[in-house]
């Protein structure tokens, strides 16, 4: 339930203020096009998640033919990408981890292009998101599940245990064939998790086919993964809090951001995690470490594609901060924002230029 107030307040903010801190685009003035409405729209079926489209048109009916395709392609990309779940005709990421160990497993091209994805950021990230941690991950996510259903029981992997699955992490035994459209796992016992990708990667995907298709003036927001198209329709910028980790707090936001045609993620350890013996236990993994690393209690991204925000966000979470300057000074047109568990604030250098003061 905080997980969903959390997503609804972004939401909420997405919609209700204007103004912007990026430099706005000549808009010239046209008397004989008619003026655009605002509309939303909110699904729940897919990736775990509120998502909600906000979008400036001439018509509800335009309005929800965009919604219509909006929908269509999340139910593609949440029943490819789901690990945890079979579909009836698909060969989804549940279906490869379950087969792909003993023969070639023929997917979907949108699987491929997934997975290369993930190798392009594991290799700008130095190995610190990794979508082959799969066996490392389900541990992880099991005595979390079991953690929450029983506190008073709850506890955390052993070290032989997490060792023993990290064996079987290499990124390398995941065999591409992209003539053949398979995938196959040298190492039978590799498991894949696309959770720190997934989600921005598909956001990113409609995002790109809508602006083909002309679309203008709309946001989507798939569980706290925001992607702008273009302004709003006053031609001013969308503006976004930044999640307060500490839910404790009365300040919900620990500021706002204004901007357009980019993207905007947070990594944070306040909405999954789990207590055991009184310790606090993420579900941001380190690879190094395999354990939760408290370095940080969030990370915002703002680039301009929402599939590399998702993966920059995870990678900086689990690298100091300087590591992680150094990486975000080193990708175009990408900023970040670094929040200590105290509450103290970072940022890359040009982070604050996107600040909204109203």
């Amino acid at each position: 339930m905080k997980k969903i107030l959390s997503l609804l307040l972004a939401v909420l903010m997405v919609l209700g203020i204007s103004g912007c801190a990026q430099p706005e685009p000549e808009i010239p003035e046209d008397p004989s096009v008619p003026e655009k409405t605002k509309f939303t729209k909110s699904y729940l079926d897919y990736f775990d998640t509120v998502s909600t489209i906000v979008g400036y048109d001439y018509s509800q009916e335009e309005f929800d033919a965009k919604c219509a395709f909006i929908e269509e392609q999340l139910k593609h990309f949440h029943e490819l990408y789901d690990i945890y779940n079979s579909y009836e005709g698909v060969n989804n990421v549940y279906t490869i981890n379950n087969e792909a160990g003993t023969a070639p497993v023929v997917v979907d091209e949108d699987i491929i292009a997934l997975f290369e994805f993930c190798r392009e950021m594991y290799d700008l990230t130095g190995g610190k998101t990794n979508y082959a941690m799969g066996s490392v991950l389900r541990i992880w996510h099991n005595y979390r599940e079991a953690g929450n259903y029983d506190p008073a029981n709850a506890k955390v992997p052993s070290m032989e245990e997490l060792e023993e699955a990290a064996k079987h992490c290499s990124i390398d035994d995941v065999i591409i064939d992209k003539e053949n459209s398979t995938i196959f796992f040298a190492d039978p016992m590799l498991k894949i998790d696309v959770g720190a990708i997934g989600k921005g990667y598909a956001t990113e995907r409609i995002a790109l086919e809508l602006e083909e298709m002309g679309t203008d003036n709309y946001t989507l927001n798939i569980g706290g993964n925001i992607r702008t198209i273009g302004t709003k329709g006053d031609g001013m910028g969308w503006v976004a809090g930044i999640q307060n980790p500490d839910l404790t707090s009365e300040q919900t936001f620990l500021l706002k951001v204004s901007f357009y045609d980019l993207a905007l993620v947070t990594s944070g350890s306040y909405q999954r995690y789990y207590i055991a013996d009184g310790v606090k236990y993420h579900h941001i993994i380190d690879p190094e470490t395999l354990f939760p690393k408290n370095t940080f209690a969030a990370v915002s991204i703002l680039t301009p594609d929402s599939g590399l925000a998702d993966a920059v966000s995870t990678a900086c979470f689990n690298l100091n901060l300087e590591e992680g300057m150094a990486l975000i000074e080193s990708i175009e047109n990408t900023e970040a924002m670094w929040v200590e568990p105290d509450g103290t604030q970072h940022f890359s250098s040009g982070f604050q230029k996107f600040i909204y003061e109203g």
